[in-house]
């Protein structure tokens, strides 16, 4: 059973953290369309680059990423927040979106994306 691979927008502030999460996304199959590392970079990318879905840190060196998932919702693209501050974190505009609590492990990535795209071959 082959899994879909997706191509993934990573917004992640922490350079090492940006780097395993891009090597886990490849593991998991998925290529990575495009990465920024701080909030002006994350919202020009948002608007112009063509990806299946984005990981969202939701803290971008003290500035909440809540302008690129405004972004992403305009455009109708699915993403998910990565966050450190578990779901008080989140701000209540996108309470429905999913997260994951860092540290996560590539399983809990994995699951989180098949349930994001809604991958039958994953239930």
């Amino acid at each position: 059973m082959t899994r879909p691979a997706y191509s993934v927008f990573v917004v992640e502030d922490e350079t090492m953290i940006r780097m395993m999460l891009a090597e886990m996304l490849e593991v998991l199959g998925h290529t990575v369309a495009a990465e920024a590392g701080h909030l002006e970079q994350a919202i020009e990318l948002a608007n112009r680059t063509e990806f299946d879905f984005a990981v969202l840190d939701i803290n971008l060196g003290g500035k909440l990423s809540a302008p690129v998932a405004e972004i992403l919702r305009s455009r109708k693209l699915p993403f998910i927040f990565s966050t450190g501050y578990g779901a008080s974190g989140i701000p209540a505009d996108f309470a429905n979106v999913p997260s994951l609590q860092k540290p996560f492990t590539i399983e809990a990535l994995g699951r989180t994306i098949h349930e994001l795209m809604g991958d039958e071959s994953q239930r």
